[in-house]
């Protein structure tokens, strides 16, 4: 087998064939899928090595002291050859892992051959094909737990031991110095324990990522902004408690703990930093300094790690093991959310390429992975496809008769921002339609809704709704995790559905929706694809013409930075932004290119949600949508352009469309334009196709069948940005 290896007098890196490591009684033999670099401890192990031997010295003077023992006992020759010999050695690198049980050992009963389990320890989660792990060092991976985040669970655990020994509170305040991969999963634990958590990071991207995984506020340690937050959330007292997970030489972390801490705080040393306590500065304020040490209870203690002796739950509640398990099971629950903190997948075989550029500077991330070939627990193995579902229509059962005079009577399930902005003022002003009923969750907004809207009555009763008769068709637009289940329980009732997007946040939930389409016999859904309505754009596809060639399309989407506190954020119940979003811009390519897509591509930079996706249609077109948080304010939201057979379509944010192609006469070009207050993104004509669809019961405006492969495009990203491939669109039969 394969693994990586560093020669730490020279500081070579290698990938080398080694002996698979021989199954043992109370452990398992594991096949790893993803591993973790740890940018932080890692890279500086890999740092020193490359490092003089003067420069070793000094960076490890616990080293040189216990050297100068052995000269004192055994003699300077004999030392300098054992020194040489033990730096003239191949060393492991590599600590945390994910993978599948290959083998089991005697005494093991947890479990089985081919369980997908994470593993710890910087003898056991090595980077290599194979790990002998013992059983305290490895635990049970949650269903739905994708791999490559299960790698994360040793430096999870570090961070929640690190957070333990804090004891947070509900309702603390909390200081987070360093916001490296440590910084961030301590900033997350803290905000899921009800902890307000301020950071300090120089490093400006790492500042909004944490703002984005939960921190209140974030800022350079040397600037006035993290001192400026912490006395405005804690009224000049102080922060409750102090986490130090920065590394290197400076004193400054201890230093802005000791200046930012409250009376009595606390202050945890989770990172390898200096450590000189300023006394008058902790003796003052009489501040508790405690230690984190790696994993927790159990870490160094062979006993325990090596030969499987657990410590009893009633004198020992988190070990090294239960911390593994509660990360993970916090991952599994949407709790903590790795995904953002992922700046690379890079193959194992391309190790050695990988530590060259993290060293030298030129990938900068916060964690990188290594995908290992060949192994069950591969996601790119595991989802290389995404199924688009197929529709069975069930028998429809007779829906009740109405007049084709008789106003369509709607009913809106949520009436929050959107709703009442973009949907409900173009409805109460269209003849022939009727606000029968308003369902939302507290009394007062379905009273406003009622009140602004027309409304003849508000509750907050979804089932007598869905069984009321005289209802025709049912909005939902409530946030996004209700959409699918609501969804499904409007079709069921036999009502016209409008959604907004998405229909459904994963594959489970858009089955679950046509499992309900198929027991009903009702297919009567639109999802809000506006986009495709907006009559800017449907002039400008029907300029540009037919079109005889494959297509290339640029969609530009600067989605801008989400304000804090918004529920967009709550990616671990609500989805991505993209999730939710991403359908809009799908869709139109879709329609423009006249077809579905077959296959999705996916990448990401690392800490935010910029996503660049590629798509393929079946005559070989593609699309590629670019979805950007961080661009300028004052530069339009969408811009599109689709070339194809000699002609040029070009969209400026629906104010100003263009088409240019050449004919007998020469170049040619069409242009129309709005004023920008008029900008008219096809609400108003896609609510008025819907409502004909409801009033005349003719085909809905768009087929269920587009509306099922868009939505599992959508869920195509986020599936190729976990396996780091394209992901292939496999239609079910």
């Amino acid at each position: 087998m394969k693994q990586v290896v560093q020669n730490y007098k020279s500081g070579e890196l290698s990938v080398i064939d080694v002996p698979v490591p021989g199954g043992k009684p109370g452990g398992v033999l594991v096949r790893s899928a993803f591993s973790l670099i740890s940018t932080g401890t890692e890279m500086m192990k890999v740092s020193e090595a490359g490092m003089s031997m003067v420069g070793k010295a000094r960076s490890r003077p616990d080293q040189v002291a216990k050297v100068m023992q052995s000269v004192a006992t055994n003699g300077l020759p004999a030392t300098y050859r054992k020194v040489m010999g033990k730096l003239d050695s191949y060393t492991p690198l590599g600590y945390s892992l994910c993978g599948v049980v290959e083998q089991v050992g005697a005494g093991i009963d947890d479990v089985k051959v081919g369980d997908l389990v994470a593993c710890a320890g910087n003898e056991h989660a090595l980077h290599a094909e194979l790990n002998w792990v013992p059983k305290n060092l490895y635990t049970p991976v949650p269903d739905g737990l994708a791999p490559r985040h299960a790698a994360f669970g040793t430096v999870g655990s570090i961070a929640l031991q690190g957070v333990r020994q804090g004891e947070p509170q509900l309702g603390e305040v909390a200081l987070v110095i360093g916001l490296g991969l440590i910084g961030q999963l301590v900033v997350q634990l803290l905000a899921a324990s009800g902890v307000r958590v301020v950071g300090a990071d120089p490093d400006p991207a790492r500042c909004e990522l944490a703002e984005r995984l939960g921190a209140v506020a974030c800022g350079d340690p040397a600037s006035t902004a993290v001192a400026a937050a912490v006395a405005e959330l804690t009224g000049g007292h102080g922060v409750d408690q102090v986490y130090l997970a920065a590394g290197g030489g400076s004193n400054q972390p201890v230093e802005l703990a000791a200046e930012l801490s409250r009376d009595r705080g606390r202050v945890v040393d989770i990172g390898k930093c200096r450590l000189d306590l300023p006394w008058n500065a902790y003796y003052e304020k009489e501040l508790d300094v405690r230690f984190s040490r790696s994993y927790g209870p159990g870490r160094y203690d062979p006993e325990y790690e090596l030969d499987g002796r657990d410590y009893p739950i009633g004198y020992v509640r988190w070990t090294e093991r239960r911390n593994l398990a509660c990360f993970l099971d916090l991952m599994a629950r949407g709790r903590v959310d790795v995904d953002p903190l992922i700046s690379h997948t890079a193959d194992f075989g391309d190790a050695v390429e990988t530590y060259r550029r993290l060293k030298d500077g030129e990938l900068k991330a916060v964690t990188v992975l290594f995908r290992y070939p060949d192994a069950a627990g591969d996601e790119k193995a595991q989802a290389p496809a995404v199924t688009v579902p197929a529709v069975r229509r069930g028998d429809r059962a007779p829906g009740p008769t109405r007049s084709a005079h008789a106003p369509v009577r709607l009913a809106f399930v949520g009436a929050g921002n959107y709703a009442s902005s973009m949907l409900l003022p173009h409805l109460a002003q269209r003849d022939g339609v009727t606000l029968s009923t308003v369902v939302t969750t507290t009394a007062l907004s379905g009273a406003n809704a009622q009140r602004k809207f027309g409304f003849a009555r508000a509750t907050t009763d979804l089932d007598a709704v869905l069984g009321d008769p005289a209802v025709d068709a049912v909005f939902v637009v409530t946030r996004h995790s209700s959409h699918a289940e609501l969804t499904r329980k409007a079709l069921l009732a036999g009502k016209t559905v409008f959604v907004e997007k998405p229909l459904a946040l994963t594959e489970e939930e858009l089955a679950g929706v046509l499992a309900a389409v198929e027991e009903s016999g009702n297919d009567r859904l639109q999802v809000g694809f506006n986009r495709r309505f907006a009559p800017l754009l449907r002039e400008a596809r029907s300029r540009f013409g037919a079109r005889t060639g494959p297509a290339s399309l640029r969609y530009l989407v600067n989605a801008g930075r989400l304000q804090h506190g918004s529920w967009y954020l709550h990616q671990g119940t609500e989805g991505s932004r993209f999730a939710g979003e991403g359908g809009h811009f799908i869709d139109t390519a879709s329609w423009l290119l006249g077809a579905d897509p077959v296959s999705v591509y996916a990448v990401a930079p690392a800490g935010n949600e910029d996503l660049q996706v590629v798509l393929r249609y079946p005559d070989g077109s593609t699309a590629t949508l670019s979805y950007l948080t961080n661009g300028a304010p004052g530069f339009p939201k969408e811009t599109l352009d689709l070339v194809a057979d000699g002609k040029v379509l070009k969209l400026d944010d629906f104010v100003r469309a263009s088409v240019y192609f050449a004919s007998a006469a020469g170049r040619k070009r069409w242009v129309s334009s709005r004023l920008p207050k008029a900008r008219d993104k096809g609400q108003s004509a896609e609510l008025a196709a819907f409502v004909k669809a409801v009033r005349t019961g003719g085909p809905m405006p768009v087929p269920l069948e587009s509306l099922v492969a868009t939505t599992a495009a959508t869920l195509a990203a986020q599936a190729s940005l976990g396996a780091g491939a394209p992901v292939t669109l496999a239609r079910s039969l």
